[in-house]
C-alpha cells in the first residue's frame, strides 16, 4: 500500500517512520527548503532531530505529485498538520484525490479550529467531499513512535471501510490500531486533553504536588466527558485511549509541549516567549478559548477549561486561577456520572 503524509512536522515525520516499515511513503511539506534538507540529510532535523528517514520515505513539496502517486494504487492519505492547517490542506486535496485508488483521508491533528470552534471532522465536512474521512488519535509522543516504541492509537470514522483500511495499513510492529465510530468523542478527547495538560503543568510548576495533579486529571476527564455527552459522544470513549489514555500521557509526560507551557506560565514567563521558545505548536494554547466558548454554547460547566483560558488571556495569574478552582463550592462527585448518563 502507498501512504502519503501531508505535514512534515514531528508527528507527520514519526508517522512516516512507522509506516515505512511496511509501505512506500511520500512525506509532503509545503516548505521546499525543508524538503531539500530531508532529501540531503535523510533526517528531519528541524522538527524531529536524531531520527533517520527510511529509504522508503520520499520527501516532496509537490502536492500534485503526491496526489497522483496516491491515485495510481491502493493507498491512504494522512494529514498531520496542526489544526490551523487542516482546512487549507483538505481544500487542496479535495478534487485531487477524487476518482482515484485512495481509500480516504485520516487527520492526525488534535484541537479545535480557533476561529469557528469546529472539530476537525466538521472542518472536513466543509472542505473534503470527494473521499471518506476519519481521525487517527491516541496517547502518542512523536519521538517514541519514531523510535519504534510501543503505542496504541484509535482510527475513528463513520466509513467502516476506511477504518478497516487504516487498521490494516498501520497496525504493525510496535503499533496497535483500534477502530471506533465515535468521531466526536475521539476528537474531543484529543483536543481538550491539551488544555488540561496546561493546567497540570501550572499545578506542577506551583509545586502543588502529585495529589493535585491526580485531582486535575480526574476532574478534567469529568469535564471532557460532560461536554462530549452533550455533543452526542459515547461516554465509554472517554475511558479509552483517546480519552483517559491521552489525558494521562499529556498531563504527566515530560515530552508534552502543553504541559511545558503550564510549567513556564507558573514560573512567570510571558506566553509569547513560551510559544516562541517551543518551536512547535502547542495546540492547547489555541484551543482553550474555543473550548471555553464551546462549553458555554452547550451550557456545560467546565471550570478547569475556563481557568486555563483566563490565564492564557492574561485576565488572572496562574496561582490565582489554581486557588479559584480550590475555592469552588463542594458538590457530589456522582453528579458528573449522572450528567454523563443523562447528557
Amino acid at each position: 500500500m502507498r501512504i502519503a503524509i501531508f505535514g512534515a512536522g514531528a508527528w507527520g515525520t514519526a508517522l512516516a517512520c512507522h509506516a515505512a516499515q511496511r509501505h512506500d511513503v511520500v512525506l509532503w511539506a509545503r516548505d521546499p527548503a525543508l524538503v531539500d534538507a530531508m532529501r540531503r540529510e535523510r533526517r528531519n532535523e528541524r522538527y524531529l532531530p536524531g531520527f533517520a528517514l527510511d529509504a522508503r520515505i520520499e520527501p516532496s513539496a509537490d502536492l500534485d505529485h503526491a496526489c497522483r502517486w496516491l491515485a495510481e494504487r491502493p493507498s491512504l492519505a494522512l494529514v498531520a498538520t496542526p489544526v490551523s492547517g487542516l482546512r487549507p490542506t483538505l481544500e487542496a486535496l479535495e478534487g485531487r484525490l477524487a476518482g482515484g485508488a485512495c481509500a480516504g483521508v485520516l487527520w492526525a491533528c488534535k484541537g479545535l479550529e480557533a476561529d469557528s470552534g469546529r472539530l476537525p471532522h466538521e472542518v472536513a465536512a466543509q472542505a473534503l467531499r470527494s473521499v471518506p474521512g476519519g481521525v487517527l488519535s491516541g496517547p502518542s509522543f512523536a519521538q517514541e513512535v519514531a523510535a519504534g516504541l510501543p503505542v496504541a492509537l484509535t482510527a475513528a470514522s463513520h466509513d467502516a471501510a476506511l477504518a478497516a483500511t487504516a487498521v490494516g495499513a498501520l497496525h504493525h510492529g510496535a503499533a496497535r490500531i483500534y477502530r471506533s465510530e465515535d468521531v466526536v468523542g475521539v476528537e474531543l478527547g484529543g483536543a481538550l486533553k491539551n488544555v488540561m495538560a496546561i493546567a497540570a503543568g501550572i499545578s506542577d510548576g506551583l509545586a502543588f504536588g502529585h495529589n493535585a495533579r491526580a485531582a486535575l486529571i480526574t476532574r478534567g476527564l469529568a469535564e471532557i466527558a460532560r461536554l462530549g455527552v452533550a455533543m452526542g459522544a459515547r461516554p465509554e470513549t472517554f475511558m479509552g485511549l483517546t480519552g483517559l489514555g491521552d489525558l494521562v500521557l499529556t498531563c504527566t509526560g515530560d515530552l508534552s509541549r502543553n504541559r511545558r507551557v503550564g510549567l513556564a506560565l507558573a514560573a512567570g514567563e510571558p506566553l509569547s516567549a513560551i510559544v516562541a521558545r517551543l518551536g512547535h505548536v502547542a495546540e492547547g494554547v489555541a484551543c482553550a478559548a474555543a473550548a471555553d466558548a464551546l462549553a458555554r454554547r452547550h451550557a456545560v460547566e467546565m471550570p478547569v477549561v475556563a481557568a486555563v483560558n483566563a490565564v492564557l488571556d492574561g485576565r488572572i495569574g496562574p496561582r490565582e486561577a489554581a486557588l479559584s478552582l480550590l475555592a469552588r463550592e463542594p458538590k457530589a462527585e456522582a453528579d458528573d456520572a449522572v450528567a454523563s448518563r443523562n447528557g
